[in-house]
């Protein structure tokens, strides 16, 4: 087993340039290698890297289709989660985190989803969303109490969108008020991510519904408190093992001390959370569209028509090389997106690139991935048509594409 424990110091944004005669030498170097040296990765991310891909081609992969089928994760796979330490990647130590960093998390992410973008969702949202709320925000005792929890065996939702809010999330009906020392909340949230196996849940509701979104508060919620109420999974296209559900809350009734920060910044915290779940997001996409990629370019050097192999076809091997770039230059962006932030520096337009580009490019793969399977990649006994069904919640989540490219030309607005 795995122990990511040890605290590693933030990889440096710029990196050294190595001499030209590098680029040779590489060549008898192993995948592995030449992965660390491209990417100039630590010791301990390409460890990281390689321990996620190889649970997932062992342990995740086998059982694919048999979680698609009754809808929800085999329980041994979160507990293997949590117990790598892939649940609690940017956690502190002291709190039993591993104390990493975003990119850390980014690469987990990606290799996850090369498997199962369900699985990759599962590490993405736990560490971009919800424990970055503990992190950033949480007071003493709530961090003591939660983020122990959150790295060892508990997972959490973040309830934000409902019925009438989803591009325009502050728009949020759920309100919350006060009496005495405790905050009562009504309303319905949907399509909530882990809802049905979360411990704890972060809910926006408006504490002040006259001052418009600048009274959204973001509330702590524990899995059985009176009053919450979690409703019907949904039936999705795809990520079939994610529970996603409805959350109601009727007259649910929670203590004044499981305030989040403070009272009408709720939609300030939800901003800064969505950025750099963006990133999130992006790996997932990016982790998708190289995994289907690996399942598919073998097929066509295996497949012969016209005397040749399908690889062989000078129009199919100009359409593979468009793929790989394209690829690359997603992934690219979205490393890039989390190095910015991880060195605070700006970040906001970077990834909101890294998940419209990501997101939009997944789409294109894994069509074209079925295309060059021909008639078996439409067939379920193959993996084409998962890793394309998958992929379409990327565009919608978490800001739609229309979304990420208002926010992109604000920023152009701004610079020119």
């Amino acid at each position: 087993m795995m122990n990511f424990s040890r605290l590693v110091s933030t990889v440096p944004l710029i990196r050294t340039i190595r001499p030209a005669s590098w680029m040779f030498q590489s060549r008898n170097m192993s995948s592995a290698v030449i992965n660390q040296s491209l990417y100039n990765l630590t010791e301990e991310e390409q460890m990281l890297k390689e321990t996620v891909a190889r649970y997932g081609k062992e342990h995740v992969e086998p059982f694919l289709r048999e979680m698609e089928e009754k809808e929800q994760f085999k329980p041994e796979i979160i507990k293997a989660a949590f117990d790598q330490g892939w649940l609690g990647i940017e956690i502190p130590t002291e709190y039993g985190g591993s104390g990493f960093d975003l990119f850390s998390c980014i690469l987990a992410i990606e290799e996850a989803s090369k498997i199962d973008s369900a699985f990759g969702g599962l590490i993405d949202i736990q560490n971009t969303v919800v424990n970055p709320f503990f992190i950033q925000l949480a007071n003493d005792a709530q961090k003591e109490y939660y983020l122990p929890k959150l790295a060892k065996d508990m997972i959490g939702s973040f309830c934000l969108t409902e019925p009438t809010s989803g591009s325009d999330a502050f728009a949020l009906k759920t309100t919350a008020k006060k009496q005495g020392d405790y905050y009562v909340l009504n309303g319905t949230k949907m399509w909530i991510s882990n809802a049905g196996i979360s411990g704890v849940y972060l809910v926006m509701a408006n504490l002040n519904p006259e001052n418009k979104y600048r009274g959204i508060t973001t509330f702590i919620v524990d899995a059985g408190t009176e009053g919450l109420r979690i409703g019907k999974a949904e039936k999705k296209l795809g990520l079939k093992a994610s529970s996603t559900c409805q959350v109601h809350f009727d007259d649910c009734k929670i203590p004044a001390k499981n305030l989040l920060g403070k009272e009408g910044q709720g939609y300030k915290y939800a901003i800064t959370m969505l950025n750099e779940g963006r990133i999130g997001i992006a790996a997932q996409m990016v982790g998708v569209c190289q995994g289907a990629f690996n399942k598919t370019i073998p097929y066509t050097k295996e497949r012969k028509q016209f005397g040749q192999r399908i690889f062989d076809f000078q129009g199919m091997q100009h359409q593979i090389a468009s793929l790989a770039t394209e690829i690359e230059a997603a992934r690219l962006l979205t490393y890039n997106a989390a190095r910015l932030r991880d060195a605070k520096l700006p970040f906001v337009k970077q990834a909101a690139m890294a998940k419209l580009y990501a997101s939009e490019l997944a789409g294109r793969v894994t069509s074209k991935c079925i295309d060059f399977m021909g008639g078996v990649g439409f067939s379920c006994d193959y993996p084409q048509e998962k890793f394309f069904r998958d992929c379409k919640v990327g565009t919608i989540y978490e800001g739609t594409s229309n979304i990420q490219l208002n926010t992109i030309a604000k920023f152009i607005d701004n610079e020119y």
